[in-house]
């Protein structure tokens, strides 16, 4: 993995939230391969929960400042950065004060779902892909970890399709078994559409419940890791359908040397 860059993108990272296997895994994953002599980027969602102060985050001036449009309306994004102790790795955040100020994840006190979370995760998705191409930072792998990050894959492979900065990028998604109850907004694929993304691209999500959002990712993705090791039944039923490469599931002191192999071997 020398000198290979790889942009891990999650919903989750410790140290910034607590300590669970995705928050963890893609922690790890960045740190396997900084230790291998490649080049990492981490980018996450900044969280109204996540303390600025004792993790030192500071806005990017230079980074920040464009607007997105999100089912037309113009949403300002702020690029924030931190840097992991000890570990000399750079985590970059995506914000935008209507989005991700609230003190929550995902849902309310009442455990609702927040109704933009489609909202969020197309934000979250074009945040990304607009800090890159300011970064002039072309990545030779494209880790996908979490549902917030899901829509990465097919924005890459459409709304993006035509950058030549992620021309030769392979996108790797990530399977967890932290799937959430019910849908995001019915209104979900319109806003996706209204990206002049066509409605074939998006017929799995067309109920956009936690499996077809996954479904969607992988469908736009060179490849595939499992990596819990009980996953919902009908992803691995639509996974037995896909002609893929996967990754079967590898414990924490196992995975170093099969991702390794998997990510020179069969994404590469």
């Amino acid at each position: 993995m020398k000198d290979k860059r790889v942009l891990v993108v999650s919903s989750e990272v410790v140290p910034y939230l607590p300590d669970n296997e995705l928050s963890k895994s893609s922690f790890e994953v960045a740190k396997m391969i900084h230790g291998k002599g490649g080049q990492t980027r981490i980018f996450m969602p900044r969280y109204g929960l996540i303390n600025e102060r004792r993790h030192q985050l500071h806005e990017v001036i230079r980074l920040s400042g464009m607007n997105l449009v999100i089912n037309d309306m113009d949403m300002p994004l702020i690029i924030k950065v931190a840097s992991i102790p000890k570990e000399r790795m750079q985590v970059y955040f995506i914000d935008n004060d209507e989005y991700f100020k609230r003190k929550a994840l995902f849902s309310d006190e009442d455990n609702n779902l927040f109704s933009d979370n489609d909202e969020r995760a197309i934000f979250f998705a074009k945040g990304v892909v607009e800090t890159v191409k300011k970064l002039n930072w072309s990545p030779d792998i494209i880790h996908v970890h979490g549902w917030m990050a899901s829509l990465l894959p097919l924005y890459i492979n459409e709304y993006y399709k035509n950058d030549p900065l992620f021309t030769d990028s392979k996108i790797v998604t990530s399977l967890y078994n932290n799937s959430f109850e019910g849908t995001l907004n019915k209104d979900f694929s319109d806003k996706i559409k209204f990206d002049n993304i066509d409605a074939s691209k998006i017929e799995s999500i067309s109920n956009p419940n936690y499996t077809n959002l996954l479904i969607n990712a992988i469908e736009n993705s060179d490849a595939v890791i499992k990596a819990s090791e009980e996953l919902p039944d009908d992803l691995l039923e639509y996974l037995k359908t896909s002609d893929k490469p996967v990754l079967e599931y590898f414990s924490a002191d196992e995975f170093d040397s099969a991702y390794t192999e998997f990510y020179i071997n069969s994404v590469l």
